[in-house]
């Protein structure tokens, strides 16, 4: 799997259990939803994203976004 495969992966992961936290648990959970899509969105024109940055730590291999 390659360093953007895992940050989409990871980012979706994210979003499904936030959203799952924010229905049955408390709606501040949606906070965490709103950073993660701000985090996808800023890392489109900055190229900086920390969990590509910890992924390459771990030994994924680089892909065409990473």
């Amino acid at each position: 799997m390659t360093i953007g495969r895992a940050v989409l992966a990871f980012a979706g992961v994210v979003i499904l259990v936030s959203l799952a936290l924010g229905y049955f648990v408390s709606p501040n959970w949606f906070l965490l939803t709103a950073f993660a899509g701000l985090n996808l969105f800023q890392s489109a024109f900055t190229g900086f994203c920390p969990a590509a940055m910890i992924f390459r730590k771990l030994g994924f291999k680089s892909g065409a976004a990473f």
